[in-house]
């Protein structure tokens, strides 16, 4: 057979895998699940012969009555063997469940030769196992002993033995000769004891269309019982399909190998690792399946491990042969009959065995087959384009209903609804059949009751329809509706029983009672209105050639986009209004000219004065207020203020020198900032354009980013470009990358919590560039390129351990050395930070999504942060805070020391006039500053320069070294006076987490 080499890292990184999950199989553990088995076989053999089991006989308030059976007794007998089965026998157990199957052939004489009618079986099956589970919990072989389900049928319990904790020696030789023995405690071992009944039924009455439950019948005439003698046939031959998956693959070490990479595979994809789809058993049969002539040995022992990973995967994906069926060549029969066949198609998926006439997959519906097909096609796409093989995206990655589904619905059941475009999911009006299909309109109306609505189209059509009438931002709730109305309407629930996980995050973006973002449309033809008269200017030396936005307003993307303000409009804005007004920031490209000066500072000048001639002809042609200074014009227009800045091509190769700290380094130009500013704002612009729901995404995003204090960590770009990974923008080891065109591990998500709770998980940043290419422009020499800027980055680091940036390596076709947004924050430790708290969010998150919580689980503890992980905590008057509707939740704080108390003054106000913005900074290497630039009423502080100062100080006690904090926190509340409301001081530094 082939050895599997280690020439690329997918391969190490899957033998390192198999030694975690697979299963130790030493002499001592083996002969620990061995003295387990005999035990409980011995136990059962012990149990007295013709017990009388009869009717009414109860076990856990369950009995056979709530099977639906005929009465049914019958005197016990001990079973005709009890052997060890499923996976451990054939050595392709996968940690962490560790699960030996017990087969307990239950003897003929227990049945009658028609207890194969109306549930008889299933009674009697049940029954024999209560007085197993008596004598078991009776005996001193387990711990504990309950009930459970085979492959979730509830007329087929199995029992659950739980042996315990227990230890076994290993011993490892070494070529020496010396001996290394140590004691292992052993994983958590279950066995499951599963019923069979080989031979105890005449398999011809168990024909698929035959009828064996008397009550289905439809006017008189009984119905083919299909999924019921599937059921009982899946029981006279269990053991037989056990053993013959066994003889396949034992001996067979590379593919064992690649059944336990299957099986950690499917268990990472939780929708489709399920009674109605798949199970480890149907991996092992799909591969036996390939391995034999009859699915004409596409497996060979020539093919390593992961050669047959991929081949099975393939063949899940793609092949043609499940649109007829696999058949496995029968053992003493030519072929499965032709009768059989056609009952076989009632069945969305046939795997038929080699024993019998019927599906090993008669649980698997077709959308659970789909589901599976889909997966297996992105994890191929993935393994051919990720990095590494896609190792983490394929093995390591946990794909739950939370990340996988755009909507999830939580009633009786657990709903997941993936959308496939958005076009269908946000429109407000569905058109159904038309008018004249009296037919198909009289089934629609039955459909959606009251919503059907006969109606007439520009075009002329009449047809029935559903209008789902909502304000612009509220479109993403449509499907809401839809469900609430369907779901309410066909199965008779309350909408008090209906939680459609959608819009519980809402409320962060909201501003008072409707989200900002109604006002982008007036804000929009503001700008369309101001470009247009830019463009016209006649009267200026150079016209101007385009204006480009660059505020995340005009992506979408701000948390608070501006609204209209009745004072800023032509001729109508007073100096107060001027001064206070937040903007939005344009650069104006002006037409190519040789004339331009050549020396920077000439260049900026000739700005200066371009502006001025701007603003002036801006106020004499249309009567605009424009307030012009030496670096930017402000306009005032249809209720917003513009700033205007000028790019010119020339400024984006100089460079400018910047002198501090006892260092001089060379940083952009003034062109060059605006020039990738402009770009980012360009592909930005272009992804929402794409996905309409992306930018209320990125608005989550950035509203959680500064509700946990990280607004000085996290650039507002640099978070666009880690939520554009939601539509699958990633090139590099994202861990929860999902783009079909990249062969990311998922399809993309375009509904918002999906999308957040993506923005919420981990990245490998020690070890990874992450490249986000949103437009497809990088090429591999790109991709070189940057690889290459990220080692080098690395390798700075590693020979100077102090210099903890850039921490996040963020690359993109317009920085491929990511120095625009994170070259200089995050921090190390404000990474660390950031990633524990974003785990934690994700954590929540999930558990909300999929559970009900008590009532200290509320949807708003995701925009909670912890007070108590600052050295000191202060607290402001929120009503003199800039923005006091944006305050998500008021901070109190009841631990630490009380040390400054303040009285809010009228002489503060919150917002800072030009005049002001000159002063020096008080503290600037005292401590790091966390804030919530969106609308907190806290600041947390923790100790930078004077905290190492003074924790590194020998021979004094810890309450010596507070002074000299407090006497610093005192500082710092009379530089706020009449703004800082209190101060707490919570841990000296080298207390601090």
């Amino acid at each position: 057979m082939a050895s599997e080499t280690l020439t690329n890292p997918m391969d190490f990184k899957v033998r390192e895998l198999l030694k975690e999950v697979q299963l130790d199989y030493s002499p001592s553990f083996t002969k620990l699940v061995d003295e387990t088995v005999s035990a409980i076989r011995e136990t059962i053999h012990q149990i007295p012969e013709d017990l009388h089991v009869c009717y009414g006989r109860c076990c856990a308030g369950f009995c056979e009555r709530d099977i639906g059976a005929d009465k049914v007794e019958f005197k016990f007998k001990k079973p005709k063997s009890i052997e060890i089965g499923g996976s451990y026998s054939m050595r392709c157990t996968a940690k962490p469940d560790v699960n030996v199957d017990l087969f307990v052939r239950m003897p003929k004489e227990c049945f009658h030769e028609k207890d194969y009618l109306n549930y008889r079986y299933h009674a009697k099956r049940f029954l024999y196992l209560c007085i197993v589970k008596k004598y078991l919990k009776l005996s001193s072989v387990a711990q504990k002993v309950e009930w459970s389900t085979f492959q979730n049928e509830a007329r087929k319990p199995i029992l659950v033995v739980h042996p315990g904790f227990f230890t076994y020696s290993t011993e490892r030789k070494f070529p020496s000769g010396t001996v290394d023995m140590k004691l292992v405690e052993s994983p958590q071992l279950l066995v499951r004891i599963i019923p069979t009944a080989t031979s105890v039924f005449n398999v011809s009455k168990l024909n698929l269309d035959r009828n064996n439950f008397r009550a289905l019948n439809q006017g008189g005439v009984l119905q083919a019982t299909l999924k019921y003698n599937s059921s009982i046939l899946e029981d006279l031959f269990l053991e037989d399909n056990a053993e013959f998956v066994k003889r396949t693959f034992l001996g067979w070490k590379e593919l064992g190998e690649a059944l336990i990479l299957l099986k950690v595979w499917a268990r990472q994809r939780s929708s489709i690792y399920v009674h109605d789809c798949l199970n480890g058993f149907l991996i092992s049969v799909i591969m036996a399946y390939l391995a034999t002539k009859s699915g004409r040995n596409r497996i060979n022992n020539s093919m390593t491990m992961m050669q047959i990973f991929r081949v099975t995967m393939d063949f899940i994906a793609t092949s043609k042969l499940w649109d007829n069926g696999l058949f496995f060549q029968h053992q003493g029969e030519q072929s499965t009959s032709k009768e059989s066949r056609i009952s076989l198609k009632s069945f969305p998926v046939v795997i038929c065995g080699p024993f019998a006439d019927f599906t090993l997959t008669f649980r698997m519906t077709r959308s659970g087959f789909l589901e599976l097909r889909d997966e297996a096609a992105l994890t191929l796409s993935c393994i051919d384009k990720c990095g590494d093989g896609g190792f983490d995206e394929v093995f390591m990655t946990r794909i739950d209903f939370p990340a996988k589904y755009d909507y999830c619905i939580r009633e009786p059941l657990l709903i997941g609804i993936s959308v496939s475009t958005l076009e269908k999911a946000l429109r407000v009006v569905d058109i159904g059949p038309n008018a004249e299909n009296k037919d198909e309109a009289l089934k629609f109306r039955k459909f959606w009751g009251d919503k059907a609505d006969l109606r007439r189209f520009k075009d002329g059509t009449i047809a029935e329809s559903t209008v789902w009438d909502c304000k612009h931002w509220e479109r993403h709730l449509i499907i809401r509706r839809i469900v609430d109305h369907v779901l309410v309407r066909h199965l008779s629930l309350s909408k008090e029983n209906i939680t459609t996980i959608v819009d519980q995050l809402d409320f962060s973006l909201l501003y008072g009672s409707e989200d900002p973002i109604a006002f982008s449309a007036s804000l929009l033809e503001a700008f369309e209105v101001l470009s247009k008269r830019l463009r016209l200017l006649n009267d200026i030396p150079l016209r101007v050639s385009s204006v480009q936005p660059l505020d995340s307003a005009f992506r979408f993307t701000s948390v608070f986009p501006p609204r209209p303000h009745p004072l800023a409009v032509e001729k109508s804005v007073n100096l107060r209004l001027q001064k206070l007004t937040s903007s939005c920031i344009h650069p104006l490209e002006l037409e190519g000219s040789g004339n331009w000066p050549m020396d920077e500072v000439a260049i900026e000048k000739t700005k200066s004065a371009f502006l001025l001639k701007i603003g002036e002809s801006l106020q004499n042609n249309w009567g605009m207020t424009c307030n012009a200074t030496e670096d930017d014009v402000v306009v005032f227009t249809s209720g917003y203020a513009f700033r205007l800045k000028i790019l010119h091509e020339r400024g984006l190769s100089l460079l400018k020198r910047q002198i501090g700290s006892n260092q001089v380094k060379w940083v952009p130009s003034t062109d060059k900032i605006l020039s990738i500013r402009g770009q980012h704002s360009s592909m930005i612009n272009g992804l929402q354009g794409r996905f309409p729901i992306y930018g209320q995404v990125v608005r989550l995003a950035k509203r959680w980013v500064a509700a946990h204090f990280f607004s000085t960590s996290l650039e507002e770009e640099a978070v666009e470009l880690l939520t554009s990974l939601v539509a699958g923008t990633g090139r590099g080891e994202w861990l929860l990358g999902w783009d079909l065109t990249f062969g990311h591990g998922w399809v993309t998500h375009i509904m918002t919590l999906g999308g957040f709770l993506r923005f919420l998980s981990e990245y490998d940043w020690a070890f990874s560039a992450l490249i986000v290419d949103i437009n497809g422009d990088l090429t591999v020499d790109d991709e070189k390129e940057i690889n290459g800027n990220f080692t080098s980055s690395r390798k700075a680091y590693d020979e100077n351990m102090q210099n903890t940036s850039p921490a996040v390596f963020l690359a993109t076709s317009y920085d491929k050395a990511s120095e625009a947004w994170t070259k200089s924050s995050p921090s190390s430790l404000e990474l660390k930070r950031l990633v524990a708290y974003a785990r934690s969010s994700a954590d929540l998150l999930s558990k909300l999504i999929l559970h009900d919580q008590p009532e200290s689980y509320k949807w708003e503890c995701l925009y909670r942060t912890p007070l108590s992980k600052y050295n000191a905590v202060v607290l402001l008057h929120r009503d003199k805070l800039p923005y006091p509707q944006r305050l998500l939740f008021p901070s109190e704080l009841n631990q630490g020391r009380h040390v400054v108390r303040g009285s809010a003054s009228k002489d503060f106000h919150p917002f800072i006039l030009p005049g002001e913005m000159n002063g020096s900074k008080l503290f600037p290497d005292t401590f790091k500053v966390w804030y919530d630039s969106l609308g907190g009423d806290a600041i947390g502080l923790t100790w930078e320069g004077l905290g190492s100062k003074v924790s590194k100080k020998r021979g004094r006690e810890v309450g010596e070294g507070e002074d000299d904090f407090l006497d610093v926190l005192k500082n710092v509340g009379e530089a706020g006076k009449g703004f800082v409301r209190s101060i707490y001081f919570l841990k000296a530094p080298r207390l601090c987490n």
